[in-house]
């Protein structure tokens, strides 16, 4: 390998280990949600509040962290948000009630918006065009290494907790679980903000600031001298071709110039999140628990959906720059919508059904004795049978015991479930995952790229807080069978928008895209 390259994926995992810690932050609330529920007896809507405000912090920092990157540098923005991770991390861990939980949460979120913009425009910017597709994917790898490593340190601590282990018991890894869970988060966070602080700034950041010599430098060592000088001059007339017109605005992304590469984001941006990634990635063991299989295999599953996630994101990588970025995003859309319409059948075909027997093994916290006349009765919905609990014990008990009370009831085929969702999560990890950060640094002119990734994953953090946040609520009301019909037709609908409308990006310079794509 040429050490230029070396260099490269050196700093470019540097710099993604932004989304390391946003995936981290974002999916260790997974397995949180089992026990604070409980503790703060929250409803259902409050669970989701829980979850989504991190999210809906994100959205404001994905808005004003490309502007703040565009002046005060991308580096400088990725040591905030390294702080942030720390703070917040530190703050959920030691909240004392639900209220300081929440704030704890958007404080992280702040960091999260950071990193998911400016990460893989950094990468983008100092990459050669030939393993861009492969280096913005590192971020995505990231990201979803953190999920996996909070799916698999919230299991640890769980069984970790269970155990007679002395240490386990001095550090009271069963009374304080989900603080553990949340506040391991510091040490990654700590690590990153030192690591930043050997990469340089992005090249084409300093020749926007007139350090081109800075630039060069930067530019020489990703590639070469005489490569990095050509590039040098195309970013300089890129630029001089801006030079008359006044710093990028958002106005300027609805110039009729700007129409192909603006839909194409904005579509990308909504589809990844409306086909209900999150939900799965922060919900994982509640929906598990729903197919019976109870708390402790539940998060054990988790684990599953986040090496699932980890091998098909690897997979992405190595063929983003070969086969291109439209093959695999129609392709992930089809496993997509498929997966989504097994979870629904799955479910659907489910049937809840408490025998007597059943209702006398369960704990004897439980008011059985109120159970006994629903005892035999056939369910033929998740929706009716709590419903039905709910009329004889209460909601406070039914939270409490529900994942108890689901796998005495339940009659269906809890592998179908785990296919349906690993088959979900690997072809999203394929196509929507990596790839949308991909075409975002790709599609848009280097003058308002800052901006323009800022509105698109604007929309994108705000799908994805009004699905994180009443996801719990759909379970409730609309049962997971409907939930996840709409997450398919929804996939369907995509499939069939981008295979109208994405053009292929794959080894093409960020300024001859510009050219074509805004021309167009």
């Amino acid at each position: 390998m040429h050490p230029s390259t070396r260099y490269t994926i050196r700093v470019a995992l540097i710099v993604a280990m932004g989304g390391f810690l946003m995936g981290f932050d974002a999916s260790v609330i997974s397995g949180v949600v089992t026990f604070i529920g409980p503790e703060f007896k929250l409803t259902n809507i409050e669970i989701g509040w829980a979850v989504a405000s991190l999210t809906l912090t994100a959205t404001l920092a994905m808005m004003t962290s490309g502007p703040l990157s565009d002046r005060f540098g991308r580096r400088a923005v990725l040591k905030w948000a390294a702080v942030l991770f720390l703070i917040s991390a530190v703050a959920s861990a030691l909240a004392p009630n639900y209220l300081m939980l929440v704030i704890a949460r958007m404080l992280g979120g702040l960091g999260v918006g950071a990193a998911l913009i400016i990460a893989p425009m950094y990468i983008a910017e100092i990459s050669p065009a030939d393993i861009r597709g492969r280096m913005v994917s590192f971020n995505q790898l990231n990201i979803v290494i953190g999920i996996s490593v909070a799916f698999f340190s919230n299991y640890l601590i769980l069984k970790f907790g269970q155990s007679d282990l002395a240490w386990a018991q001095a550090l009271h890894l069963e009374d304080w679980n989900w603080r553990w869970m949340l506040g391991v988060e510091a040490l990654p966070a700590v690590f990153y903000f030192l690591a930043l602080h050997s990469v340089p700034e992005s090249p084409r950041w300093l020749v926007m600031h007139d350090k081109d010599a800075e630039a060069l430098d930067v530019m020489a060592r990703v590639s070469d001298q005489a490569q990095a000088e050509v590039e040098l001059k195309e970013i300089l007339a890129s630029l001089d071709a801006e030079a008359g017109k006044e710093q990028g605005t958002l106005k300027e992304l609805f110039q009729p110039v700007m129409k192909l590469v603006l839909t194409i984001g904005i579509t990308v941006a909504i589809l990844q999140q409306i086909t209900g990634i999150n939900s799965v990635f922060f919900y994982a063991p509640m929906i598990f628990e729903q197919s019976g299989i109870g708390t402790d295999a539940s998060f054990m599953q988790a684990v599953l959906v986040g090496l699932v996630n980890l091998v098909f994101t690897v997979l992405a990588i190595l063929l983003i720059d070969r086969l291109g970025r439209r093959p695999l995003m129609i392709f992930g859309l089809v496993g997509i919508a498929s997966c989504m319409l097994l979870l629904a059948y799955g479910f659907g075909i489910a049937t809840y059904t408490l025998s007597t027997e059943a209702i006398l093994a369960l704990p004897a916290g439980l008011d059985t004795e109120a159970l006994i006349p629903i005892a035999g009765q056939v369910f033929e919905s998740d929706v009716a049978f709590n419903n039905a609990l709910i009329a004889v014990i209460g909601k406070d008990a039914l939270i409490s015991y529900q994942s108890m009370l689901i796998s005495s009831a339940i009659s269906m085929n809890p592998t179908l479930i785990l296919v349906g969702i690993l088959g979900f999560v690997a072809s999203f990890a394929i196509s929507l995952g990596p790839v949308m950060w991909v075409l975002f640094s790709e599609l848009f002119p280097n003058r308002i790229r800052g901006i323009a990734i800022s509105f698109v994953g604007l929309i994108n953090s705000a799908v994805s807080f009004t699905v994180q946040l009443v996801f719990p609520w759909e379970l409730e009301n609309l049962g997971s069978s409907m939930t996840f019909l709409i997450y398919g037709i929804f996939a369907i609908l995509g499939l069939v928008i981008i295979m109208r409308i994405l053009p292929e990006t794959k080894g093409r310079r960020l300024e001859e895209l510009e050219a074509e794509l805004v021309r167009h």
